[in-house]
């Protein structure tokens, strides 16, 4: 986040918020406490199209911008699926109510559904009929903590059946499934190349081999 982005936030943001947000070591940082769910909201409908806000573990997180491999990635992901599904969508940016009763606010970089699924749906979705949620790593330091070990809790949460996670880190394709407790039960990582099995509901197998052209 630059610091033209914060100062375009705080001028946006509703006037009982504006003093409680700062910019600390490149950081959004809330003071006098965190906010609740409804001030978020608020904040976050407010926000320039520049800031991505997500409410993770009671936390205000800003949500890295993609750059073009991140955007090439998720087409290659589009086209697996419609090949396989064309009865599925790989809907981008997604926001959905994550996290034990639905108290969490995540931006998925993509969410699967039936085509219509998010018909009539307001920004924020519950994830009932989300098939599996996407995220696609940024080279950002929060990056490891927000989608390899929040994300995937707070999805299980919610009973989504399949969180796929793809690693531009380490190369990997990380496939968690069969939530309960609040956890995924199988996690199951692929290195980039290698066949990658989607369980039930998906039902189909990723061919990974192009992800080796944008390995950074």
């Amino acid at each position: 986040m630059s610091v033209e982005d914060f100062d375009e936030l705080v001028r946006r943001a509703p006037r009982e918020l504006k003093n409680r947000l700062e910019f600390l070591g490149g950081r959004l940082c809330i003071r006098h406490g965190p906010l609740d769910v409804d001030e978020f909201e608020e904040l976050a409908a407010a926000a320039p199209e520049t800031v991505r806000l997500e409410y993770i573990n009671g936390k205000v997180v800003v949500k890295a911008m993609p750059d073009g491999n991140h955007r090439e990635i998720f087409v290659w992901l589009q086209e697996q699926c419609m090949q396989y599904r064309p009865d599925l969508r790989v809907y981008g940016e997604s926001g959905v109510m994550s996290e034990a009763y639905r108290k969490g606010r995540a931006r998925t970089d993509g969410a699967v559904a039936l085509k219509g699924h998010f018909k009539g749906h307001g920004e924020w979705s519950a994830a009932n009929g989300i098939l599996m949620a996407i995220e696609i790593t940024s080279h950002d330091h929060d990056t490891n903590q927000g989608d390899g070990i929040d994300k995937p809790v707070g999805y299980a949460a919610v009973d989504i059946p399949v969180y796929l996670l793809i690693d531009r880190d380490n190369n990997t394709v990380v496939v968690y499934s069969d939530p309960k407790d609040s956890r995924y039960q199988e996690t199951v990582s692929h290195p980039w190349g290698s066949p990658v099995e989607l369980p039930d509901p998906l039902g189909f197998t990723l061919d990974t081999e192009e992800l080796k052209d944008y390995a950074d």
